[in-house]
């Protein structure tokens, strides 16, 4: 499988702040199965979340990166074929998982508001 490689203009480029940052991130999800995965990983997040403060088993957080990163990775590996931001900006790439995800939430109750 080959992967490819972050562009020259982004490869070890610094962002100073998030919002310089999150351009390149949505450059890097531009297949539909991979930003589909995104959502589904940050759903069952939220899901786990949601489930483990009512039933207080604390355990359950262990599940939270395996689930959010899981599908997210392999929306990367098997279909954007690129390598996850996460491994060289990991807290902007957290940041912009949930600034995407909240994003399309928007975006589908505008569409229901509007029909």
């Amino acid at each position: 499988m080959k992967m490819s490689k972050p562009s020259q203009s982004s490869k070890n480029r610094e962002y100073a702040t998030f919002k310089a940052f999150y351009p390149f991130y949505l450059s890097q999800h531009q297949n539909t199965t991979c930003r589909a995965l995104h959502y589904i990983g940050s759903f069952l997040v939220l899901v786990i979340l949601i489930e483990t403060l009512i039933s207080q088993n604390w355990i359950q957080l262990a599940l939270l990166p395996l689930v959010g990163y899981g599908f997210a990775w392999v929306g990367h590996f098997v279909f954007e074929k690129n390598r996850p931001a996460t491994f060289q900006y990991p807290l902007y790439s957290l940041f912009g998982d949930w600034v995407m995800f909240t994003q399309r939430i928007a975006k589908f109750f505008q569409r229901k508001s509007n029909t």
